[in-house]
């Protein structure tokens, strides 16, 4: 495999992309630049590209510390300097290096099929850039710290220990109802003791955000967030469509399944506690023990499954690129970071030895193929794929590696676990339209109060949510917003998971068809990393880019089909 980065003219190998002092100097001459015609100005854009992916390294680097381990104060001081001190310079000189290439007289003469897109995104960049903007988006992203500590010192004791929130997710799988219930209410409680610092936290984002899209002339946030995540190829219109097509197709066939596992449960109303426990009263699925147990199954799942990926699983397994276990401190969730300019992927996750742990971990390994497969593209924009078919490469992957989940469990368990995760396709489904709804509401409002808040996403809850009992546990129900750390931190954007899940489960039914071509295919369009528009990345896989109501009736009944082939 080809090793990165080479030795180039322009940034060097051993450039330190958190020393403003050297990184300015590279901006200012790349500003500087005579460009006398299109050669000129298309060198100046891959020089600028190898510098990005150096300065954007840097900065990975100290975000992957600072949720590696949030008491750390060394590790957050680090990160806290890049989103300070270095955020606002960059975006600045960035702003005038993005306004001088979009003016070169010479932008015409590119190939516009290999430049257009690229071109596109710049131009709606320079639209949205104010310089009062700058200081604001620091403020957002110590907010966004703020909530990630808040969360990294969650613990609870249960059971005689000291817990995570993440360990206590093994519990809600638990057969003794008694169990799964104070999992549950020590979870909730422990989130709902920092209710009122999340939300004001959130209120200080909302209020920011708001400024911002003001400050750049557009109608509402929304409206901003939109054009600065370079949706070109729908809209709010289309995201109401999803919405709409989820409650009349989704929300039905959530109830059934969920009056289904309340009568196999024998009992008379689900509680929140009761979603995640086997119908059949079976133990929990604990498909590995350690950390590295996890890596060897994957491992050789992806080795059966296709020699190609199972060779790219095999490349992270050195150089730092896994971090898997939970522990005190570390940062909720799960994420892959590309580290630009080596060009190596990053897995972040809170394993605890649940099914969930291996589809999160199937996941993310999904990204890091995509980070791999297309790391031969030179220009670094275009090695970044739009997130909602970014989101088809993971989701994807996890539907394909189904056949192959042997490798966890015996085929009996295996069975099981596929029918867990299509059950679970449709409450998330639900759930997405539940989240991206609310953003919509929250953002083309002016500044809702939490109260307000409170309501609404009460609303949107029984409109998309499980038909389960909260009777008593009202205040619990009124804040589980606040678990998504989406709205927090990277604001709008969710509604990709949902349009690359129709992508995934278009290319699951493809799978079952013919399941070497739709690897071929699958491997294909990641390759192309970002340097299509949306329709032509689904294309290349395969896939339609639609989500209204037929697309999602289609899959749906699919799902519904196999669900009824699969023992319970």
């Amino acid at each position: 495999m080809k090793t990165y980065p080479t030795d180039t003219s322009f940034a060097p190998i051993d450039l330190d992309g958190s020393d403003w002092s050297a990184i300015e100097l590279l901006y200012q001459s790349l500003l500087d630049r005579t460009l006398g015609s299109p050669a000129d100005l298309e060198q100046l854009l891959m020089d600028r590209s190898e510098l990005d992916a150096t300065v954007g390294e840097a900065r990975a680097n100290r975000y992957i510390q600072m949720t590696r381990h949030t008491d750390d104060e060394a590790a957050t001081k680090a990160y806290l300097f890049f989103v300070e001190e270095m955020d606002p310079k960059l975006k600045e000189i960035g702003f005038q290096l993005d306004r001088h290439i979009v003016q070169c007289e010479h932008v015409d003469g590119l190939d516009q099929e290999r430049w257009g897109l690229y071109f596109k995104a710049l131009e709606a960049d320079v639209q949205l850039f104010r310089e009062e903007n700058i200081e604001l988006q620091v403020e957002e992203a110590q907010l966004a710290l703020q909530y990630s500590e808040l969360n990294g010192a969650m613990t609870v004791e249960f059971q005689g220990q000291e817990r995570t929130m993440a360990q206590l997710n093994p519990f809600l799988e638990e057969t003794d109802r008694d169990v799964r219930e104070g999992a549950w209410r020590a979870a909730a409680q422990r989130r709902f003791a920092d209710c009122q610092k999340l939300d004001t936290i959130f209120d200080d984002m909302v209020k920011l955000r708001g400024t911002m899209a003001h400050n750049a002339d557009c109608e509402d946030y929304r409206a901003w967030a939109f054009k600065a995540m370079h949706r070109f190829d729908y809209g709010p219109s289309h995201c109401a469509t999803f919405h709409e097509a989820i409650e009349t197709v989704c929300v039905p066939l959530l109830h059934e399944m969920n009056e289904s596992r309340r009568q196999a449960l024998g009992v008379e109303v689900l509680r929140p506690w009761d979603l995640g426990v086997d119908i059949e009263g079976r133990a929990p699925l604990r498909p590995f023990a350690e950390p590295e147990e996890l890596i060897e199954k994957t491992s050789s799942l992806f080795n059966a499954m296709d020699s190609q990926l199972g060779e790219l699983f095999d490349s992270m397994r050195e150089g730092d690129s896994l971090d898997l276990a939970s522990r005190k401190g570390k940062a909720p969730g799960g994420y892959q970071y590309d580290r630009e300019r080596v060009r190596r992927p990053f897995i972040f996750m809170n394993a605890a030895g649940t099914h969930g742990d291996v589809q999160t971990m199937i996941h993310e390994a999904g990204h890091a193929f995509h980070a791999l497969l297309s790391r031969d593209e030179p220009l670094l924009a275009y090695r970044h794929p739009p997130i909602e078919f970014a989101e088809v490469a993971s989701m994807g992957m996890e539907l394909l590696a189904a056949p192959d989940l042997t490798r966890f469990y015996s085929e009996a368990q295996a069975a099981r676990a596929r029918r867990d995760h299509l059950e679970g396709i449709i409450s998330s489904l639900c759930w997405i339209a539940t989240i991206d709804a609310y953003q919509h509401w929250l953002y083309t409002r002016d500044c809702p109060t939490a109260e307000q808040r409170d309501i609404y996403w009460l609303e949107l809850h029984a409109r998309f949510g499980p038909n389960v009992s909260w009777e008593g546990l009202e205040q619990y129900r009124t804040k589980l917003w606040h678990r998504q750390l989406h709205l927090f931190e990277v604001p709008f954007y969710y509604i990709e998971y949902g349009i690359a899940q129709l992508g995934a489960m278009q290319l699951w039914l493809s799978s079952l068809d013919d399941a070497s071509g739709t690897l071929e295919a699958y491997r294909a369009a990641l390759k192309l990393g970002g340097s299509k528009p949306l329709p032509a990345l689904f294309e290349a896989a395969g896939l339609s880019f639609d989500f209204g109501p037929v697309t999602v009736a289609r899959l749906a009944d699919a799902l519904r089909n196999e669900l009824a082939s699969l023992p319970a």
